[in-house]
């Protein structure tokens, strides 16, 4: 939270609320049965659970979503093979392929068996009814992009700092030896900004030197 230092202008405090790892149609795709002009989903998407195989049984995209268990794969390993539809191997990184957002199911499958039902799957409205409400009473930003296709803290990063120093994953060592980037709270200070940082566990801003 950020609160200004005076009242010059209209806005006194900024609240930026950090969420565990979340797609925007697995939390609001389907709001868009409330506003049409959400890019949500229609239940027409849909995932082969084999990339390979042209007849693979087809998995669309429900509204039963609930608590998923276990967490689908989000290493970058794992978002490669859900973005391209192909599996991560040391030679992909030289590859060129088209995103086609058809490896989420395969992906899931090779996980735990029967996961890729579970991920194929929103949130009706009326199952989380504060984010229905938001949606109704103010503007919603439907164009969702991880600034890495990768793990929690990798992310976490680019919000305190805009970049990740190049961490690609929860690496513990690194992590532990602390990232040595400027944070937008040291930024703050400089410009004579209060802020609080507010956490439910460890937080990450601890994790820089």
């Amino acid at each position: 939270m950020v609160s200004e230092s005076s009242s010059s202008g209209p806005i006194k405090t900024v609240v930026v609320l950090v969420q565990e790892n979340r797609s925007f149609d697995h939390m609001l795709g389907w709001m868009k049965s409330i506003n049409p002009e959400i890019n949500g989903v229609t239940g027409s998407e849909s995932n082969p659970i084999s990339t390979s195989e042209p007849n693979s049984t087809q998995i669309f995209f429900r509204d039963n979503s609930a608590y998923v268990d276990p967490d689908p794969g989000h290493s970058i390993q794992a978002v490669y093979e859900q973005v391209f539809g192909e599996s991560w191997t040391e030679a992909s990184a030289s590859k060129t392929l088209p995103p086609t957002m058809n490896g989420f199911a395969q992906n899931a499958e090779t996980t735990q068996t029967g996961l890729a039902e579970t991920v194929m799957n929103g949130f009706r409205p009326e199952n989380v009814p504060v984010h229905r409400e938001l949606v109704k009473e103010f503007a919603v930003c439907d164009r969702w992009f991880a600034s890495v296709p990768a793990a929690t803290q990798p992310n976490r990063q680019y919000i305190h700092s805009a970049t990740s120093h190049g961490l690609t994953g929860n690496d513990k060592q690194k992590l532990i030896e602390g990232l040595p980037q400027k944070t937008i709270f040291q930024s703050l200070d400089e410009e004579g900004f209060s802020f609080g940082i507010y956490f439910q566990s460890f937080p990450s801003t601890l994790l820089y030197r």
